[in-house]
């Protein structure tokens, strides 16, 4: 299953992995093939509604499994490389995370570089987490999750909401995260044959999404941050990704900073596997404790 997904390119009547061109163009074409793609996975599964809402003019959607406590949350950050996902093509993703807790979460479309790069994302993502809160949930009943760059967005988010002295979630869940967007890790280089996306794609998405700021900034790249003060986060990560140093990097700067960090490493894994669960053993064991440490949290 990993060999067909990380040469989808041959199927496409390409010899090689596609190399991503450094232009606006590309990066829009990336978007519309997410979108796509999203749309063959059909309907919602069974026993989940959906509610669109706009909180603090940003576009949001409930995605609510039936039975659900309507006083606990999954707030829920989407990947993308910060220049692409929305709710349509993250809905069925989340909704199967949403009924395997029995947790209602949150989907948001924070706004997207190139158009609107940093602090865009961040802001929006800090206002529809403010506005949760007025809705009347309590940030212990509360756990942020996302992947990819929602993974790292998720991840600056605790450092905001901590700087500006908000009330921190319950824990966090952070699927491959993005956590240093100058790419100075080694496995951007190391992993590009093994990983699937296409060449030069973090160079490109960075660009974009850094702007004029300094890729350095903590809630750009929150590896870069005071990671004190944290609540409990998770970490999954794939092996065969060029954001493998990312997560080995932020998980061992958050145990030396005293973090209750748990780190959850597949072998030979690629990009954000847990999310193709049920799709083969491991993506479905690395979801199950996923689910599990949301459960926990939001438990006790």
């Amino acid at each position: 299953m990993i060999g067909l997904l990380r040469n989808q390119h041959i199927f496409k009547g390409q010899f090689k992995k596609e190399t991503m061109k450094h232009n606006v163009e590309s990066v829009l074409a990336f978007r519309d093939s997410c979108e796509k793609g999203a749309a063959r996975f059909g309907k919602l599964p069974h026993g989940v509604q959906t509610q669109q809402e706009t909180i603090n003019m940003v576009l949001s959607e409930w995605i609510v499994p039936d039975g659900a406590p309507n006083h606990k949350l999954i707030f829920y950050v989407h990947g993308g490389g910060y220049v692409s996902g929305s709710c349509a093509d993250h809905r069925n993703i989340v909704a199967k995370v949403a009924l395997q807790t029995g947790y209602t979460a949150l989907l948001y479309e924070y706004g997207l570089a190139p158009k609107n790069p940093f602090p865009a994302a961040i802001n929006d993502s800090l206002n529809v987490y403010k506005a949760v809160l007025e809705k009347g949930y309590k940030a212990e009943n509360i756990v942020i999750m996302g992947e990819s760059a929602g993974g790292g967005l998720c991840l600056a988010l605790l450092l905001a909401l901590r700087d500006s002295k908000t009330p921190l979630p319950k824990a966090a869940v952070a699927i491959q995260p993005w956590t240093d967007l100058s790419c100075s890790g080694q496995s951007y280089q190391s992993k590009n044959k093994v990983s699937m996306a296409p060449y030069n794609c973090w160079n490109v998405f960075s660009h974009y999404y850094i702007g004029n700021n300094d890729a350095k900034n903590p809630y750009i790249s929150p590896l870069f941050g005071d990671l004190s003060g944290l609540p409990p986060i998770y970490i999954n990560v794939g092996e065969n990704d060029e954001l493998y140093d990312d997560s080995i990097a932020f998980y061992r700067k958050a145990m030396q900073a005293g973090i209750n960090i748990t780190l959850y490493e597949g072998k030979g894994m690629i990009h954000c596997y847990p999310l193709l669960a049920p799709m083969f053993r491991e993506a479905t064991e690395a979801m199950n404790d996923i689910v599990m440490f949301i459960k926990e949290k939001l438990t006790e």
